[in-house]
């Protein structure tokens, strides 16, 4: 006959709830840095997308970043209601509802095979950015607080790296799949059945991202429950992010944020552009589109990278070096803007197979796919810097820097007119001479470093009492 069932020794049992809590605290971690990826992955869909949507539908640089435009201007509209959303409904119910809203833009991006309207394009671009907005919102403070808070730096930057990994496989996707075809072929002749066989190559892309998001919301949708345990507490009285805009370091840190975007939006979106011109690498789109996505591989580097560093080194000093290499970066592609490309001798084998001769045109190239090392860590540690210095609640603070995220749109705007503008100088060294636009956002986020390196921080809370 067995015995009475004896209860565990306290220790025994502490170690049960300690182990079981940490075990929680690592599958909530999961599910939000998948999101990191998803995200990341749908927004980088759009490089590729920008040199298909100027072919089919013969756009200029000014109206071909309107793809960027209609994705990146959601977060100034939609941050404010996502905010909202999540002060009411919690995180894991804002996480499902992004996830439902990416998917809904996806079909709508998919419709296009009726509409043919690169306007209903732009809509989809819209819908699926207000999901992200959302994802964003929830996701960005929800890595930052759940642990030590001494490892924000570390958590949000490594959430970050798996960004970068989602934004590398999302643009070499989009380049096998969106510039398929012999309507992306150098010199080729446009048709209406080549224009047509290219939308149909996108519209099947989206409603495939699509499915795949939607069997993933409804995993999220039975994880509701870690997450929510996992998460922080919500304020009971949660302010607009808007009333961040009475702290100077949460301004600061948004235009810091509304800069960096612009810039690295700019870059990218621009990048197959840049990279297929004669004086450059001279290789067709597709190469170029499977060479671009190098950029986000290098910022997945450096952020892995930089999950490590910002262990030993501060973080200011970290943004304050990767800010001045960007700028000089910029500054090398804007002095060669007329360099022609000389034979260097022997040839490289590119990415798709592509073998091309090694020439100086390899010089401007290789700057503008580093700016993606410079980029690794300026947004998680823009993010938490601000976030550690504002005196404004942190989903607030929160909520506008995740406004800002509208910079994507208005500077890539403004550098395609800039392009527009410059080719009548110098027709060939136009995209080069415009990344003064970047430079100017990167020369802002230098700034921002060193002024953050002196002042007040405090624990990432709703409740703030800034201590020196």
């Amino acid at each position: 006959m067995a015995g009475p069932m004896m209860a565990p020794p306290p220790a025994a049992a502490g170690s049960g709830v300690a182990g079981g809590r940490k075990a929680g605290v690592a599958l909530a971690l999961v599910y939000v840095t998948t999101l990191f990826f998803i995200w990341a992955f749908v927004t980088n869909l759009i490089d590729p997308l920008v040199k298909s949507m100027k072919v089919i539908y013969t756009l200029s640089d000014f109206e071909t970043q309107l793809n960027q435009f209609a994705f990146f201007i959601a977060y100034g509209v939609m941050s404010i209601p996502s905010a909202w959303y999540l002060s009411r409904r919690g995180y894991a119910n804002s996480i499902v509802l992004g996830l439902l809203g990416v998917v809904a833009g996806c079909l709508v991006a998919w419709s296009t095979a009726w509409s043919n309207s690169f306007v209903t394009v732009l809509l989809g671009l819209f819908v699926a950015a207000s999901g992200v907005t959302l994802l964003q919102v929830a996701a960005n403070p929800l890595i930052a607080s759940m642990g030590d808070p001494k490892g924000s730096h570390f958590r949000l930057n490594l959430s970050q790296a798996f960004n970068s990994l989602g934004a590398y496989v999302g643009g070499t996707f989009g380049a096998a799949y969106l510039l398929r075809g012999d309507l992306f072929a150098k010199d080729a002749v446009l048709t209406p059945a080549l224009k047509a066989d290219s939308l149909g190559f996108v519209t099947h892309v989206y409603l495939m991202i699509a499915v795949i998001l939607a069997v993933f919301t409804g995993l999220v949708f039975f994880a509701k429950r870690t997450i929510n345990a996992h998460a922080p507490a919500l304020a009971t009285n949660v302010e607009s992010p808007l009333s961040a805009l009475r702290s100077r370091w949460a301004n600061l840190g948004s235009v810091a944020i509304f800069l960096y975007v612009g810039a690295e939006v700019c870059v990218i979106s621009g990048m197959i552009f840049f990279l297929e011109q004669r004086h450059i690498l001279d290789v067709p789109a597709q190469i170029a589109g499977y060479i671009a996505p190098l950029f986000m591989l290098l910022a997945m580097i450096g952020r892995f990278g930089g999950s490590v560093l910002l262990r030993y080194a501060k973080a200011t000093t970290l943004l304050t070096l990767v800010g001045a290499g960007a700028s000089i970066l910029c500054l090398v592609i804007i002095a060669t803007y007329d360099m022609a490309a000389t034979p260097l001798g022997g040839t490289i084998t590119l990415p798709g197979g592509y073998v091309a001769p090694l020439t100086m045109g390899f010089v401007p190239a290789v700057a503008a796919l580093l700016l993606g090392l410079m980029n690794s860590i300026m947004f998680p540690t823009i993010f938490t810097l601000t976030l550690e210095r504002s005196t404004a609640p942190a989903s607030a603070t929160s909520g506008l820097m995740c406004m800002a995220i509208c910079g994507g749109g208005f500077v890539s705007i403004l550098y395609g007119a800039v392009i527009d503008a410059f080719t009548g100088f110098a027709p060939d060294g136009a995209r080069s001479l415009a990344f003064v636009v970047p430079l100017v956002c990167y020369l802002y986020v230098l700034w921002y470093a060193r002024a953050a390196l002196k002042a007040p921080t405090h624990v990432i809370e709703e409740n703030v009492e800034p201590t020196v």
